[in-house]
């Protein structure tokens, strides 16, 4: 999605419309007479095609018109109609209106369904005499899945630590709903990919067989169930779908770590989205006007077509700023026009005197663009950083989650630190609530907080956090508020360091529990009593793969069968830009690495998470594919944090 969520076909002009998407609307064109074609789609697909391509890709595959299945449309009886459209009874009945009777809106239909349509609705279609011999095409594209990235995607569930951790979730509708759709969208993934994997996930934490287990805490468990029946399915259903494994998944949720969605992220994307009021991918900054009087606003997306955001969106902040001053040093070194620009101007070159090069050297003006945008993005971060006292939040939060500070730091930080931000504190106190679950069970939790200057809602932020841990208290996983915290210690670290993995940058030690945990399935170490397997029924092995299994029988996996068979695009390919995925030389050695690694995360992942799993795919050599049902930045998890307790708050009454 995105340009490279699913596999890509290098044909023609569509090199920027993912493979199956083409593959829809390029089928149309064996049977269909006419020339161009309406696109029709319900809300929910609109966004999957949103995601992965822009309307000038959908028009070079001769598509003229995108229309609304619920909008009034005008008839169009002289051309064929596309249906990309969910199996729901209401989408039927819509399609059946429009192509039904004497007078149908559209001469031919070609229906694509976004997941297996059920028997009935099929029935139902077949049941109009009138709209048979109107159908061009009848086919499953499985496609319910949103890219946010090479190497990552969601399911679209921005409600589920609401609908399934909360107080409320217990019995509710919206739970059960909300795990059939996402185990459903999570199929989907490998039925397009025909990937069959071996479903591993967490297991509920009871304590004893006397405490019960809460349905909350049964979350992981119920969605592989869920996604395992889908796949039962799609092995007699879906033609060349693999019967025996060929890759892994890992099913997780929250409470594996609850200190990654707040902690601050150093890196240059996760900046971007914690500091930045960005509209997803979306940054709006000021750029002079084509007359050269003023400034006028302008709208870009920081995404994988722009080389300089491919480079350094997982660069540490400090090394994306010196990356960028070198490149524009580089730049005027080479250009004798910037170097009289930047001579009449007193031997600076500022952000503005970038975009103005622009209109004086026309034939570097893509160039100068983009390295002016994320010099002036920079400069902005360089600052928030500075105005917050970011550094000093910044450290305490690593010192607290590494042992080398606790109670006594934090409160002297919360006395002495007047200029920091209520936000940033909350966040202290989050992730100090994380590690010290038992300081809140008492009177010491709410002094704090008021020492804080925490308003209400901040402090139901703090003990909503309660709702995403299982009742184990007792061990240590690196996560949340399973953890004790030991003041007889001088040193009670709740996250090691890595060794051999040192940086030069400041703030860097910090990493999320979920790269440990890939690194144990890959080696088929995950701890036997915390994580079981489907696929294997053996209640000795608990499900779990020796490390020598998890390498084994690459030959079954449908990778080296598919046209240009990789989730990511090649580094090589056609359109001159790069990607730092794993496969920097996919097109000749995609076949060498070993089996994929699908990990899901529910309750939304992090940009941390998803950069480990850029990293490890180098490290591992096998490609890591996150999903989870939403990317949340720190400011949105607090938000849902909050919304768990929905009875008692409105969006309004939040005050992030």
């Amino acid at each position: 999605m995105r340009e490279n969520v699913l596999r890509r076909v290098q044909y023609g002009g569509a090199k920027h419309l993912p493979g199956l998407l083409f593959e829809m609307l390029r089928s149309t064109r064996k049977n269909s007479k006419s020339t161009w074609k309406v696109l029709i789609m319900d809300k929910f697909t609109v966004k999957i095609m949103s995601y992965a391509c822009k309307m000038a890709d959908i028009t070079e595959e001769g598509v003229s018109l995108v229309e609304d299945l619920y909008k009034r449309r005008q008839p169009l009886p002289s051309l064929d109609a596309i249906y990309f459209i969910q199996p729901t009874k209401e989408n039927i009945v819509m399609f059946l209106s429009d192509m039904s009777g004497r007078s149908p809106l559209y001469k031919k239909a070609y229906v694509f369904f976004s997941s297996p349509v059920h028997k009935e609705l099929v029935a139902q279609i077949k049941k109009d005499s009138s709209v048979l011999p109107r159908i061009g095409a009848l086919s499953e594209m499985n496609l319910e899945y949103f890219a946010i990235d090479s190497q990552g995607f969601t399911t679209d569930h921005e409600r589920a630590l609401e609908e399934l951790f909360s107080e409320n979730a217990e019995g509710s509708h919206k739970y059960n709903a909300c795990l059939n759709t996402m185990a459903t969208r999570i199929s989907t993934v490998f039925a397009s990919l025909r990937e069959f994997p071996r479903v591993h996930y967490r297991v509920a934490k009871t304590i004893d067989a006397s405490t019960m287990t809460t349905l909350r805490d049964l979350v992981p468990t119920k969605l592989a169930a869920g996604v395992w029946n889908c796949l039962a399915k799609y092995k007699t259903t879906i033609p060349e779908f693999p019967q025996t494994e060929t890759c892994e998944l890992l099913i997780v949720d929250r409470s594996i770590d609850q200190i990654a969605p707040i902690i601050h992220e150093w890196t240059y994307d996760a900046m971007c989205h914690d500091l930045l009021c960005m509209d997803g991918n979306k940054y709006v900054h000021e750029v002079p006007s084509k007359n050269g009087s003023a400034t006028e606003k302008k709208e870009v997306l920081l995404e994988d077509h722009d080389p300089v955001w491919l480079e350094l969106r997982h660069a540490h902040i400090a090394d994306a700023s010196e990356r960028l001053h070198d490149k524009m040093t580089h730049f005027v070194s080479k250009n004798k026009a910037a170097q009289l620009h930047q001579a009449r101007n007193g031997g600076e070159l500022s952000t503005r005197d970038l975009q103005k090069m622009v209109h004086a050297l026309p034939q570097y003006s893509d160039q100068i663009d983009k390295l002016s945008l994320h010099v002036e993005i920079a400069g902005k971060l360089n600052n928030i950083i500075r105005e917050q006292c970011l550094r000093d939040v910044g450290q305490l939060e690593q010192d607290l989650v590494f042992g080398d500070a606790g109670t006594k730091e934090l409160i002297n930080f919360l006395r002495t630190q007047l200029g920091v931000s209520r936000e940033n504190k909350l966040r202290l106190l989050m992730i100090y609530a994380a590690l010290n679950p038992e300081k809140f069970e008492s009177d010491k939790g709410a002094k704090l907080m008021q020492l804080a200057g925490l308003s209400d809602d901040d402090m139901i932020a703090v003990n909503n956090m309660r709702c995403l841990c299982g009742p184990d208290t007792k061990k240590s996983t690196g996560g949340g508020f399973t953890l004790k915290f030991d003041v007889h210690k001088k040193k009670h670290a709740h996250r090691k360091e890595r060794t051999g993995e040192e940086s030069a940058w400041a703030l860097s030690r910090f990493y999320p529990v979920l790269e440990e945990l890939i690194e144990k399935l890959s080696k088929g170490e995950l701890p036997k009593d915390e994580y079981n397997c489907m696929n294997d029924p053996s209640p000795s092995a608990h499900g779990l793969p020796t490390s020598s299994s998890l390498r084994t029988s690459p030959a079954h996996s449908m990778r080296s069968r598919r046209t240009g068979g990789t989730w990511a695009r090649p580094r090589g390919s056609d359109d001159g830009y790069s990607s730092d995925s794993v496969l920097k030389h996919a097109s000749s050695d995609f076949k060498k690495l070993g089996q994929r690694i699908f990990v899901f995360v529910i309750g939304g992942a992090t940009r941390s998470e998803l950069r480990a799993a850029h990293k490890l795919s180098s490290k591992l050599k096998r490609e890591v594919i996150l999903g989870s049902s939403s990317l949340d930045d720190p400011p949105q998890f607090i938000t849902k944090l909050k919304l768990m307790s929905a009875d008692e708050l409105t969006l309004d009454d939040l005050q992030i």
